[in-house]
């Protein structure tokens, strides 16, 4: 009789430990985990909700959720549909985003996520990253906003004792985390997050379609989801050529203790690497994030001068004219090779407020730099 193999559990432990090695260093986001906003979704029509209303209806809800149109959407992402916790059986979408000097921007946002956002969460810092003092542009202009006022939450950030920062990076990190840990917190009654809610981490320059926010709300995602947007710089006439911006970022809530800070989402930190692995995702042309696209070069300027990286803000870099240059030419005004943009002459695929007639008056720097002014309304 043939004798039976000898079980080396020696070596089948140093197997299993080298698995462990190679899965630890694969890629944080693994292509299959990728999909895709499409033209297909962004003609959708499921059935309509009241996302505005302070008393939203429990069976409305529920008949969405229960939808075959909802069932079919997220399936085609490789999703299934969320089941609500809350008695009102609605989820709720948070956007989470700093804002410092960029009016236009938030007015944009506004108006293009106003309809499927349940709150905006905007928090507003008295200093800039560097440390110095600066206006509360936004406070100081909260009347601009006030056709958005009902779903608007602001927060002056709040420095905590013993805060000392010795990075540019913990201005930053503080500010983003505010929206999270010194807001949520105190909210009461309906603007309280539950179970499950979206929670949205963003910059104000990085405005979400609005069919990724359908998605978000209808389907369940990874803890973890990347919404890539289409980059441009400058203005919506230049897209960077290359990956897409790997900003905002989605989350849900789980309570203070175990939702995924602001910063950690965004930054892929926190949590074990192959944690991490096995929570991420990514949903590709979620949005649009436009870089540096600023009406004045004052403001431009002052952007400069917040910004975490020191470096670009060296006195060449400026120069109005060199700046002026770079943006009516879509070259980077620092010559970064890596940064390299494609002109798009009346480009269509841009947030909805510049499709519209007011919005391409008033905004009209985002879709065309040509021009000595290269856009700017204080140049030269």
């Amino acid at each position: 009789m043939a004798a039976r193999p000898v079980f080396n559990l020696g070596a089948a432990a140093l197997v299993g430990f080298a698995l462990l090695i190679f899965i630890s260093r694969l890629p944080l986001r693994s292509a299959s985990a990728v999909h895709r906003i499409s033209p297909t979704d962004l003609g959708l029509r499921l059935p309509r909700l009241n996302f505005t209303s302070s008393s939203p209806s429990t069976s409305r809800h529920k008949e969405y959720y229960a939808s075959e149109a909802a069932a079919e959407f997220c399936a085609a992402h490789g999703y299934s549909v969320f089941s609500p916790e809350s008695d009102s059986g609605e989820r709720k979408i948070y956007d989470l985003f700093m804002a410092n000097s960029e009016l236009d921007f938030l007015e944009i946002r506004l108006g293009t996520m106003y309809e499927h956002v349940d709150y905006f969460i905007i928090v507003e810092s008295p200093v800039t990253f560097q440390g110095t003092s600066k206006n509360l542009t936004i406070r100081d202009n909260w009347a601009r906003f006030s056709q958005w006022h009902d779903k608007m939450i602001y927060h002056l950030l709040e420095f905590p004792a013993g805060f000392a920062p010795k990075l540019t990076w913990d201005y930053e990190d503080l500010q983003r985390d505010a929206t999270f840990k010194q807001v949520l917190p105190k909210l009461q009654g309906r603007q309280a997050p539950v179970q499950g809610d979206v929670l949205i981490v963003a910059d104000v320059d990085e405005i979400v379609r609005t069919a990724t926010l359908l998605l978000l709300r209808t389907c369940t995602f990874p803890r973890r989801l990347t919404l890539a947007s289409k980059f441009y710089y400058y203005s919506f006439q230049f897209l960077h050529v290359g990956d897409e911006w790997p900003h905002p970022q989605a989350t849900f809530y789980q309570g203070e203790r175990d939702t995924i800070p602001p910063t950690k989402l965004r930054s892929a930190d926190g949590d074990s690497r192959l944690q991490r692995i096995r929570e991420s995702g990514t949903l590709s042309n979620a949005g649009w994030h436009c870089s540096s696209c600023f009406a004045t070069m004052d403001q431009f300027l002052n952007k400069l001068a917040s910004f975490s990286h020191m470096w670009m803000n060296e006195p060449k870099y400026r120069d109005k004219a060199r700046i002026a240059a770079a943006v009516r030419e879509g070259r980077d005004v620092w010559g970064r090779a890596s940064e390299v943009f494609r002109r798009i002459e009346g480009n269509t695929d841009v947030p909805g407020v510049l499709m519209e007639a007011e919005g391409r008056e008033r905004f009209g720097y985002m879709l065309s730099r040509d021009g000595e002014s290269a856009g700017f309304s204080d140049y030269p």
